[in-house]
């Protein structure tokens, strides 16, 4: 149940910010993918392929043969497993300006996180949500599951 208010909260938000004519810039993209991937993006609900971007509050999510490695724009990379279910929450990449800040959040499954750009230049504003814990991300490689 608080996925879905989550997930009805970051729509509201983009659609917000598409009626206000803000440019909503992609934050990463779909690099590889097998089996079943979607991604539920402001109530739609969207087949995945390679290079499909990724925008915040999208939700990323693997079928039972389903597999999909993201690449976000500071150069994150994410491999997600199958029956797994990943939220896009906070990415804010602008280090000129010291602005920088990445949560995901990993309802359930597996996932491997490989740090980029924003937990090299501020390791305390990256964290991954799940449904028990949040996981302060301070080294380069971090693999994640939840039941």
């Amino acid at each position: 149940m608080k996925m879905f208010f989550e997930v009805q909260f970051a729509a509201l938000f983009l659609a917000a910010s598409l009626a206000q004519g803000a440019a909503v810039e992609h934050i990463g993209i779909i690099k590889t993918l097998a089996g079943e991937v979607v991604v539920d993006r402001a109530g739609q609900s969207i087949k995945a392929e390679p290079n499909l971007k990724l925008y915040l509050a999208d939700v990323v999510k693997t079928g039972a043969d389903g597999k999909a490695g993201l690449i976000l724009e500071d150069d994150t990379v994410i491999s997600m497993g199958f029956n797994s279910s990943l939220a896009l929450k906070s990415f804010l990449f602008q280090p000129n300006e010291k602005k920088l800040s990445f949560i995901a959040r990993l309802y359930h499954g597996t996932a491997s996180f490989l740090s980029g750009q924003i937990a090299k230049l501020a390791p305390s504003l990256v964290h991954i949500e799940t449904p028990h814990a949040t996981v302060g991300v301070r080294g380069t490689h971090v693999l994640i599951q939840v039941d």
